[in-house]
């Protein structure tokens, strides 16, 4: 069954469209959960069937072609979510800015290389500079969330983000994907 029919399926409240979506998915969607939650493997598992369900409930807003984008973004936020609900920091793993997989549609190559060229900016950043990047741009901690996790002023906070914007900045035009203002 192509993602088209699939998508169409679930539309029409087809039960058997979500098992399908089910087993095609799953093992992406569970890969993030339990990123996000290592050493959780029962808060993994519950995610990854409340992801599913927000895609029955949400079946009318699935587009062909971009479901494992929303299933993917769908699975990190509520991870994020659930680990802020139990106040515990997040962990900063080497391939948060991870590139896609085969599956991801056509024209997601241009995309995929630029997400590598960030990566690239974002590794260079010294580490504690990396880990307060990751934790506003990745994880959306605030910058008061962060300053208190990494007993810092909140000024240093912002100044370490502006740096690493305008390292990412600079990389990025010189590589062709943002123009010169």
């Amino acid at each position: 069954m192509t993602e088209e029919q699939l998508v169409k399926a679930l539309r029409r409240g087809e039960l058997s469209a979500l098992e399908a979506l089910m087993d095609r998915y799953t093992p992406y969607v569970s890969s993030i959960a339990s990123r996000i939650l290592p050493g959780r493997p029962a808060d993994a598992e519950e995610l990854t069937a409340d992801v599913f369900l927000a895609a029955w409930d949400n079946r009318n807003k699935l587009r062909p072609g971009q479901v494992k984008g929303w299933l993917g973004a769908v699975a990190r936020n509520k991870a994020k979510n659930r680990l802020r609900q139990a106040g515990r920091d997040l962990p900063l793993e080497e391939d948060a800015l991870e590139l896609p997989g085969p599956d991801d549609p056509p024209g997601e190559y241009e995309r995929a290389v630029e997400r590598q060229l960030v990566r690239q900016a974002v590794d260079s950043l010294p580490g504690p500079d990396r880990e307060i990047f990751l934790r506003h741009y990745y994880y959306a901690q605030t910058v008061a969330e962060i300053a208190d996790r990494m007993e810092m002023n909140q000024s240093t906070v912002k100044t370490k983000l502006r740096r690493g914007r305008m390292k990412l900045k600079d990389i990025l035009t010189r590589e062709g994907f943002l123009r010169e203002a």
